[in-house]
């Protein structure tokens, strides 16, 4: 006897036994396969079968499944095949295995029309409820707010000086590089085009206007989703798979207002800081650009800045800061929450949170642009 696994059919009366023999463990893997599927795929099999493995010398966890899976496999009618000759070395090894239950395999349909139309449904439900997990998520923030004002003391004030830490001070650098390239590439654009006409100097205009009203606070928010959004995500959902959230409520505290609140306090106060170091920092880059390539002397650049923009275009941008800010943190939190107990759901999540800051981001800004346009300014 060598030990390779075998598979032996005998007609005993009128029914089959499958006498197994050989060492059916992992090692043996190709072989095993192959036994197996050749046995599920017989025809005219009677509904009495027994799987004796009385003979087999050796059993590890991959064998008791293919075991499990052939027996499974031959169920017809309700009848189930026996499993006949287990040591007691091996039996508890087997019936752990038949507790875990079978996956529902998904064949692949066609794709219909009502199929996709079905699709966007789901797709637009889908959208309705973020809607209202956000909604509920702003109110939970409000009422933890509306508690702390009555009761100051209870602000967790150590806790958002953490925060702020986190999500402005430590943000500055990376916040301050981009903006300044991208100030340095938006002025080397305009001059390129606008010296085809002879008006380099007009760069300034369209730099100013452009960071101060919209381009540096959206910069500046789409880089604190991607940075603090997908933090405060990972860390909410790590908590609710540690259960950490219910030991909170357990023990009387309000998750919202231990854990939420100070984040995004934090994130409303940090959101308008690194905008205006943003906005400082792209105008620098784009007025070093402006002096070694377009040859826009820096005094010249200065007053033509000042001429060009005015307090409101500062004041817009800074406006729309705290907004973001809020959204962002909102959303982070309400994706946070929705955390399941396992790593891919927590992926999904911060993924999601990411994707949708970004999005309701542009969206205010669109929103806001409207507004001040029709209050002209």
């Amino acid at each position: 006897m060598n030990g390779n696994p075998t598979l032996e059919q005998v007609n005993v009366g009128a029914g089959l036994a499958l006498r197994a023999t050989g060492q059916w463990t992992v090692h043996h893997a190709p072989d095993l396969e192959k036994i197996v599927e050749d046995t599920e795929r017989l025809t005219g099999r009677p509904a009495n079968i027994v799987i004796d493995v009385s003979q087999v010398s050796n059993l590890d966890t991959f064998g008791a499944w293919l075991i499990e899976r052939l027996r499974r496999s031959l169920t017809q009618g309700g009848i189930e095949p026996n499993v006949a000759g287990l040591s007691a070395n091996y039996a508890s090894l087997v019936n752990e295995v038949r507790q875990v239950k079978s996956g529902v395999v998904h064949k692949r349909q066609r794709q219909t029309l009502l199929g996709m139309l079905d699709g966007i449904g789901r797709s637009v439900v889908d959208v309705g409820g973020t809607l209202v997990g956000l909604i509920g998520m702003l109110g939970a923030i409000l009422n933890a707010l509306f508690r702390v004002i009555r009761h100051p003391t209870t602000f967790r004030f150590t806790s958002m000086i953490h925060h702020l830490e986190q999500v402005c001070w430590r943000a500055v650098p990376i916040v301050v590089l981009i903006t300044f390239l991208i100030g340095c590439i938006i002025a080397q654009q305009g001059i390129f085009h606008f010296r085809k006409f002879g008006a380099d100097v007009f760069v300034v205009d369209m730099l100013g206007v452009l960071v101060l009203r919209e381009l540096g606070v959206l910069l500046v928010a789409i880089m604190v989703a991607g940075r603090s959004g997908s933090a405060y995500t990972a860390e909410l959902g790590s908590m609710r798979m540690r259960e950490e959230v219910d030991a909170l409520r357990t023990m009387g505290f309000d998750p919202t207002e231990v854990l939420i609140l100070p984040r995004i306090v934090a994130l409303i106060i940090a959101m308008p800081i690194l905008a205006f170091l943003g906005a400082m920092a792209a105008l620098y880059g784009g007025g070093l650009v402006a002096w070694g390539y377009g040859g826009v002397q820096p005094d010249a650049f200065l007053v033509r800045l000042k001429e060009a923009i005015s307090i409101n275009h500062f004041t817009v941008g800074m406006v729309k800061a705290p907004f973001m800010a809020l959204v962002i943190g909102v959303v982070a939190c309400v994706e946070g929450a929705a955390v399941k107990g396992s790593a891919e759901s927590l992926g999904q999540h911060t993924t999601a949170s990411v994707v949708k800051s970004i999005f309701f981001v542009i969206v205010m800004d669109g929103l806001f642009a409207i507004f001040f346009a029709t209050i002209n300014i």
